[in-house]
């Protein structure tokens, strides 16, 4: 997309912004040439792309207070971005912002086994701290797909998910002390290596905050031991209606898996040539349930769940037998997305969550609404804990399409709302649920969600355009009632 040319009157600024930052960020540190920052202009919803005035890469604490404190000064805006792979274009630049990345901050401080915990800076690999602590027997619990790219600090600022959150959590579980900046410069240390920190829950309020309340400089996350045993069972089904029910079995059993994933027939064949798992071809679900802890524990509930999968017309089931089927079984999975990548010249990835129950009820809605608008869709589930990703298929290069993909999505959340379940899982908000926000929520909700916005951001300089349909002002956002001051945002630059 070409961009317009900025007038004589923002060159000039821009010209003593970039001075300025080079100042803070000596050397390779400030990105400030089209061709170099194009690199930038998308997050993985590469729908959406946008060239940012200016990229800095900080690489101490220090550095970033500096910024943000001149942000805060002179006014600007500031994008902070981790690695990039956000689907739901929380990193999306601002043509009038400063682009914040974090990659330089990239060091594991501390491995503390005798607390269980690891400090870490923000733009280490989500599997990288695994990585790090495997040699002793642990790991880090939460495993998004996008593991081996993700950064943590970019899981803190989604809360992200993965296969194994259903039993270990999400990264708020998982998360037991931040140190952050604050728009204007202040330095913050929230929580530490205790279990629970005192006072009010600030840590719960940055996870998930999506950049708009300060940038994370340090994380300290919760290891855990390796179970004793693991195993995985590979059950297929005949229908998508059988594999929701034996999903709802299994929970309403007292069974809770390490993990309970699903797939539909599209998801399965892509997977399945991608990365040769060894799924069946010939059913319409397909079911992955992973059992842990102690050895007699795991075979007793292995047999539990086969037993649950048979009353629940199963086609077909399979146990891991070693380490290496049980991984593998898991890799299909987790390389689902470029899988679909491969059949699709686009995709567009949605993220949803609904109440169990409504499973086989969504999905029948979701085939629907794929015939509706001529689009193929695979589906993909956390289904333990009704978190949908549904992979919308289509080709941006045929006129109406990448619109249609759009309101597809739209009806799926729409859907996920109306069935008693929210907008988003994992992925955040964004600027892709961003004006779905009033289907969820009403005009006092998202006020207050603005007050608490504005405590930390006054002048809506971190990461504006995200998350909230309509912008307040701060000032008056301490009335009782609003009926004054509201902005719709403009539209989104696409590519």
């Amino acid at each position: 997309m070409k961009m317009p040319a900025p007038d004589a009157a923002i060159l000039v600024r821009r010209a003593d912004i970039v001075a300025a930052l080079r100042e803070i960020v000596p050397g390779e540190g400030v990105i400030a040439d089209p061709e170099e920052m194009r690199a930038f202009e998308s997050d993985g919803l590469t729908a959406y792309r946008q060239m940012p005035m200016v990229v800095v890469l900080p690489s101490t604490t220090e550095q970033v207070s500096r910024i943000l404190r001149f942000a805060h000064d002179n006014g600007i805006k500031v994008v902070p971005r981790g690695a990039g792979t956000s689907l739901s274009g929380g990193a999306l630049p601002l043509a009038d912002g400063i682009l914040l990345g974090m990659s330089k901050f990239n060091k594991v401080l501390e491995i503390d086994f005798r607390n269980r915990c690891a400090r870490v800076q923000p733009g280490v690999t989500n599997l990288g701290i695994t990585t790090a602590v495997a040699h002793a027997g642990f790991y880090y619990a939460p495993d998004p797909s996008s593991q081996i790219a993700c950064s943590i600090g970019g899981n803190v600022a989604e809360n992200s998910g993965g296969v194994h959150c259903l039993k270990y959590g999400l990264t708020t579980n998982n998360l037991l002390g931040l140190e952050m900046v604050l728009i204007d410069g202040s330095v913050v240390r929230l929580g530490g290596k205790h279990l629970d920190a005192e006072g009010y829950d600030f840590l719960g309020v940055v996870t998930g905050s999506e950049g708009l309340l300060g940038v994370v400089t340090e994380v300290t996350v919760r290891l855990l031991r390796r179970p004793e045993t693991q195993r995985a069972l590979l059950i297929g089904f005949p229908t998508l209606e059988d594999g929701g029910e034996c999903v709802a079995r299994i929970i309403a059993a007292g069974i809770i898996p390490a993990g309970l994933e699903m797939m539909d027939r599209p998801a399965i064949k892509a997977a399945e040539d991608f990365v040769h798992a060894g799924y069946p071809l010939d059913v319409e679900s397909l079911l992955i349930c992973e059992l842990d802890g102690p050895e007699a524990e795991v075979e007793h509930l292995v047999a539990e769940v086969e037993k649950i999968a048979r009353a629940c017309n199963a086609a077909s089931i399979r146990a891991s037998r070693s380490e290496e089927e049980r991984l593998s079984f898991w890799a299909g999975r987790k390389s689902a997305f470029p899988a679909v990548g491969r059949i699709s010249p686009d995709y567009y990835c949605m993220d949803g969550t609904i109440p169990r129950r409504q499973l086989p009820h969504v999905l029948r809605r979701m085939t629907e609404l794929s015939v509706r608008y001529g689009l193929r869709c695979a589906n993909v589930f956390h289904a333990g804990d009704g978190n949908l990703h549904p992979l919308i298929l289509y080709d941006a290069n045929r006129p109406g399409e990448l619109e249609a993909a759009e309101a597809f999505g739209a009806d799926i959340l729409k859907l996920c709302v109306e069935v008693g379940g929210v907008l988003t899982g994992e992925h955040g908000v964004g600027v892709e649920k961003r004006d779905l926000m009033e289907v969820q929520f009403g005009p006092q909700d998202l006020e207050h969600q603005q007050r608490l916005k504005c405590a930390f951001d006054a002048e809506g300089l971190l990461n504006p355009g995200k998350v909230f349909p309509r912008l307040h002002r701060c000032a008056e956002l301490g009335r009782m009632h609003i009926h004054r001051g509201q902005v719709p945002f403009p539209d989104i630059p696409r590519f």
